[in-house]
């Protein structure tokens, strides 16, 4: 998700809404893959496992109303959810850190569906400079400054090693990048104008091994 796309909508929406949103989205495009034209909250909910309710509420922030008995129409909801989560406006972005994480979300052309076009990347890594992993080129890092003037670029995808997340990040928002996507397990720090969405996947992967025990210890 945009953080930036939804700056107006976060002073009222709250955040375990906007994560749900996304999960709406994907499956009225699954049910517009089908066929479907009308989908219910009661079958949305069915399908991501949450109270009909809750889904009404969620829906009701982006101001679409279904019809009694029928729904909500899938073309619409579509269009309506795209907009208000920012994936119908592309979004350029830097990635910094090429390696091995880096190098997949360059090669990721899914994310272009939801709004972001990684345009460059940058590393120090001789073996990396001068590469074009998805198409994307990779420069020196020595190259960002000059860079940002050729790009229109708010948004840097931040995957390089934890020791130099912080150096990175700095150098980013000394540079004019306005929302980083930290990938790191470490917790930048940035001024209070900038946006940060933390996205550590080992965070997640400590959490599934921590529910696995519990359910293992359970058996």
């Amino acid at each position: 998700m945009n953080c930036l796309s939804l700056k107006k909508a976060t002073l009222h929406v709250p955040e375990p809404t906007l994560r749900r949103l996304p999960w709406y989205l994907s499956n009225a495009k699954l049910l517009r893959k089908k066929g479907e034209r009308f989908v219910s909250s009661t079958r949305i909910a069915a399908e991501i496992n949450i109270d009909a309710s809750q889904v009404a509420k969620d829906l009701s922030y982006v101001h679409i109303v279904g019809r009694t008995r029928v729904g909500y129409e899938v073309d619409s909801l579509i269009a309506v959810l795209e907009d208000f989560l920012g994936f119908s406006q592309m979004h350029k972005a830097f990635l910094f850190g090429a390696g091995s994480l880096g190098g997949a979300l360059l090669c990721d052309s899914g994310l272009q569906h939801f709004g972001l076009e990684i345009v460059a990347a940058f590393d120090v890594n001789p073996q990396r400079i001068g590469t074009a992993p998805g198409g994307i080129p990779v420069f020196h890092t020595s190259e960002f400054e000059r860079k940002m003037k050729e790009y229109d670029v708010r948004i840097g995808v931040l995957t390089v090693p934890i020791e130099i997340a912080q150096e990175v990040t700095d150098m980013m928002v000394q540079g004019g990048i306005r929302a980083v996507w930290n990938f790191t397990p470490f917790r930048i720090r940035v001024p209070e104008h900038i946006v940060v969405q933390n996205t550590s996947l080992y965070a997640h992967l400590a959490l599934m091994f921590n529910r696995l025990n519990l359910i293992g210890d359970k058996e």
